[in-house]
């Protein structure tokens, strides 16, 4: 009842608007007549009504030939899946929203998750009309006549709503374009992008709006948008669909937290789902690779499969088997897999089996992750295959890993140790007198830049050793260095020896007693791999 109720207020709110814009260009503004130039340019403005993003998406909701993402677009606050850290009953967002209020806001996230849908719901919250411009294809003139529109309705007292759809893709002058009108409350402001609007968005339009991020939905949202649409009379309820917990979770990892990829997928489906004697559809898990246009392997993301596969990739190029490489990442983008999660893959790679043996190779996949960003799928596809190959080819240590992951243990299990007065800065005379900052070494005041005989952990540290190069690739070469360094160190005058030489020996034997499992040859040596 509640929502028949909200729907025959909405009705009439409609058609509220419909008349007000209807009668835009026949009845005067409250207030002073217009003048010969005013009503010429108001003359000008063409007739919006019919093509109001308010009202075609409300009249689509009940469409049934409409698309079904159109459709189970929500039309309310309650309706709406998703993004509960900003809508959540508690939430100030939706606190000001049902008091009818709204301020300027740019939403930030990827495709899919609401911010169109938002706006509608925020425009229906607060009873203003919505003005749509999308980016991609809109200039100044259409940003012109849309304040238009919206000075003709401030005279009549209805607020406007200027939604600006990718709004990352208008440059400065366009978007500057927009300041004066919100600044004067001819419209409130409503950006969409989703790109990081830190980079995207003028400064004097980000100083003039609140940015919220929307997030991906999450796998449990979307299994509750399935059952939504499953019931729905708006959406699939006539079809009468079944299908099995691996066909749900198939479409759940498809749609990767796009809720209108998953309603296109599954509005595919039901057209092609198999009618039974008792009157139900079905879907099968092989239906969904077709419409998913490969072979599905298994989309669980819990199962084996999925994981087995990038256990091997991992294992090829760990093994320095391109061969192997490439071989288990095809599978992997047979299987649907995300390309990037491969690149991500090949990063951890780069730090943790290739390192500093060969610095290049961290590089070499971030260029790859860039291309297939900047340029597309089938050439970011080849980009992070190369990758694959040149890691594998490349030479491996994990030295740097294991130095990382002792140094780590060491910071979490020892005491916090005190930073030595002479590595402390002496910002102010009070500190000086403290004695901070004195008998600092200078590194380039000494030959070859080295302060041979300093000590740069805390005293209870030293003779503490975390990286040792293992000989290999460019290691070979820090191998060198490092043995050159401590023979500087050897040879330093007494004087300047931070420490006696029988220190570092008595500072291990030290540290041994007091937690001998930092020690153990195992800790960090031999991790756990997928």
């Amino acid at each position: 009842m509640a929502a028949q109720e909200r729907g025959a207020d909405w009705d009439a709110q409609r058609g509220l608007l419909f008349d007000l814009e209807a009668s835009e260009l026949k009845s005067e503004p409250t207030g002073a007549a217009l003048t010969a130039p005013q009503a010429a340019s108001e003359a000008a403005v063409p007739e919006v009504v019919a093509s109001s993003t308010d009202l075609v998406a409300a009249d689509a909701a009940f469409d049934p030939l409409a698309p079904l993402a159109a459709r189970m677009r929500p039309r309310t606050l309650d309706e709406y899946i998703g993004q509960s850290h900003l809508l959540g009953p508690d939430k100030p967002l939706r606190q000001a929203l049902e008091r009818g209020r709204c301020y300027s806001m740019i939403f930030w996230g990827p495709p899919g998750v609401g911010k169109t849908t938002l706006a509608l719901i925020i425009a229906r919250s607060t009873k203003a009309y919505l003005e749509q411009i999308s980016a991609v294809a809109s200039g100044i003139k259409d940003i012109r006549e849309a304040i238009e529109r919206a000075k003709a309705r401030k005279r009549r007292g209805v607020r406007t709503i200027l939604f600006v759809d990718e709004v990352h893709r208008f440059n400065k002058a366009q978007q500057d374009a927009f300041l004066p009108y919100i600044e004067n409350g001819t419209v409130t402001f409503i950006g969409a992008t989703t790109e990081n609007p830190s980079f995207q968005v003028n400064s004097a339009l980000l100083s003039r709006a609140r940015v919220y991020v929307l997030k991906k939905l999450t796998e449990a949202e979307l299994s509750q948008l399935i059952d939504v649409t499953l019931s729905s009379e708006r959406g699939l309820a006539s079809y009468h669909l079944t299908f099995d917990s691996k066909v749900r979770q198939a479409l759940i990892a498809l749609s990767d937290g796009d809720a209108r990829h998953l309603l296109s997928t599954l509005e595919m489906l039901s057209d092609d789902a198999a009618p039974l004697p008792d009157g139900t559809r079905v879907i099968t898990y092989a239906m969904v690779g077709a419409v998913a246009g490969r072979r599905l392997i298994n989309y669980d993301k819990g199962g084996d499969a999925y994981y087995d596969l990038i256990s091997a990739f991992h294992k090829s190029v760990r093994g320095s088997s391109p061969e192997g490489a490439l071989y288990w990442y095809a599978r992997i983008l047979e299987a649907g897999g995300d390309p990037l999660y491969v690149a991500r893959r090949l990063l951890a790679i780069a730090t943790e089996d290739i390192g500093l043996a060969d610095p290049q190779a961290m590089q070499v996949g971030l260029n790859a992750w860039d291309i297939f960003t900047r340029v597309g799928e089938a050439e970011g596809e080849r980009a992070i295959a190369e990758a694959a190959v040149y890691m594998a080819l490349a030479p491996k240590s994990n030295h740097l890993y294991t130095a990382f992951a002792q140094a780590r243990a060491d910071a979490s299990k020892l005491p916090s140790f005190e930073v030595p007065l002479y590595l402390r800065n002496a910002p102010t005379k009070l500190m000086a007198q403290m004695g901070y900052h004195q008998g600092y070494r200078y590194a380039h005041d000494y030959p070859n830049a080295y302060a041979a005989g300093e000590c740069f952990l805390p005293e209870e540290l030293h003779g503490r050793r975390y990286y040792e190069p293992s000989g290999r690739g460019y290691e070979q070469h820090l191998q060198q260095m490092a043995q050159y360094l401590q023979q500087c160190d050897a040879r330093a005058p007494a004087s300047e020896q931070r420490y006696p030489p029988e220190h570092a020996a008595q500072k291990l034997a030290e540290l041994k007693r007091y937690a001998p499992e930092l020690f153990d040859d195992e800790i960090g040596r031999n991790p756990s791999h997928n």
